[in-house]
């Protein structure tokens, strides 16, 4: 098992609590952690091939995302964007658009580091753990797919958390 990455320990202990609070619940509440940081989200049709979008609103910043993918990407997505909003906001600028590969304008070190810190919101490690335990299974590739379901995430998703890729 992973453990949490240098993203989210970079995080400030305000920033980790304000989303562990919404980790207690599994699948967590991404859109709800999203609109805590006071972040507007929209689920809307997008260009094909772009899966989530962050950028400067009149508000503060606006993340839309692909109404046309699976709920799973779907999910995966708006924590990635809300990942660049707490990671990268100083490289917002105009906006970023991420395709389906989370690729956007910006370097692929900070798409990974968006990538990891959105696997830790998604899949806090302690939860994983735990329902792991829970399902007594001894292969580890028999948890995949029913943690995956859990959490509300893909199982490619899942077996990166748990350290399978």
């Amino acid at each position: 098992m992973t453990k949490y990455s240098k993203e989210w320990s970079g995080l400030s202990p305000e920033v980790r609590g304000v989303i562990s609070q919404f980790q207690e619940e599994i699948p967590v509440k991404i859109g709800e952690v999203v609109k805590s940081f006071g972040v507007e989200l929209k689920v809307s049709t997008l260009d094909i091939g772009i899966s989530g979008m962050i950028f400067p609103s009149s508000d503060g910043h606006k993340i839309v995302i692909n109404k046309h993918e699976p709920s799973y990407r779907q999910r995966f997505t708006l924590a990635h964007e809300l990942a660049h909003f707490l990671l990268h906001r100083h490289l917002i600028g105009s906006g970023i658009s991420d395709n389906i590969l989370y690729r956007s304008k910006l370097s692929d070190l900070y798409e990974a580091e968006a990538n990891r810190l959105a696997s830790d919101i998604l899949m806090p490690v302690e939860k994983v753990k735990e329902l792991r335990a829970e399902l007594a299974v001894e292969r580890l590739a028999d948890v995949v797919s029913p943690l995956a379901a859990k959490f509300g995430v893909s199982e490619e998703a899942m077996r990166i958390r748990l350290g399978m890729k």
